[in-house]
């Protein structure tokens, strides 16, 4: 069964994801990293030049294509693949999800010098960023939370979080 994680950005769904798939001997991927190489631009270059929707469309795309292919695939997500169009639906179906729950202040720590690499935060000045976190958490929250699992990420290293999913994972 595939394995699918989401979250708010920056809440370790890909570094969890690379550990979790190779304790389980299970394929790996990114799916921003597998749009990128599809649309062969990055995620910041997809936002500038054709927009939002474009992206999101492709997104919904290549995860219906990836979660359809294959039944031994980790997979993270994009904070914001679960909440647009019918994704949700789609992970529930074809996947068992986890959420990495992460406070606002890790989040905005770990973003802290990297927001130029993310398009939905790229132009919001660090004063303004915390809000723009709480915010937005508040509106994805609902998605996040249909999940079949939720692990808090604050108190946990990497190889912690990684237990407790393989400890919730249906035998």
């Amino acid at each position: 069964m595939n394995i699918v994680l989401l979250g708010y950005m920056a809440s370790g769904k890909s570094a969890v994801g690379e550990q979790l798939a190779n304790h389980l001997k299970m394929d790996f991927i990114d799916l921003d990293d597998y749009i990128e190489e599809k649309e062969c631009k990055t995620i910041s270059e997809i936002f500038e030049s054709k927009g939002e929707i474009y992206f999101r469309i492709k997104e919904t795309e290549c995860l219906s294509e990836l979660l359809s292919e294959s039944d031994n695939l980790v997979l993270s997500l994009g904070g914001g693949t679960p909440c647009y169009g019918n994704n949700m639906d789609i992970i529930l179906d074809q996947s068992n999800s986890v959420y990495l729950r992460t406070s606002i202040g890790t989040i905005y720590n770990r973003l802290q010098g990297e927001t130029i690499k993310r398009p939905l935060v790229a132009s919001i000045k660090d004063e303004k960023l915390k809000e723009f976190i709480a915010k937005h958490l508040f509106e994805r929250n609902i998605f996040y939370e249909k999940a079949n699992f939720t692990i808090s990420t604050d108190e946990y290293s990497i190889e912690e979080i990684v237990t407790r999913i393989l400890e919730n994972q249906p035998k």
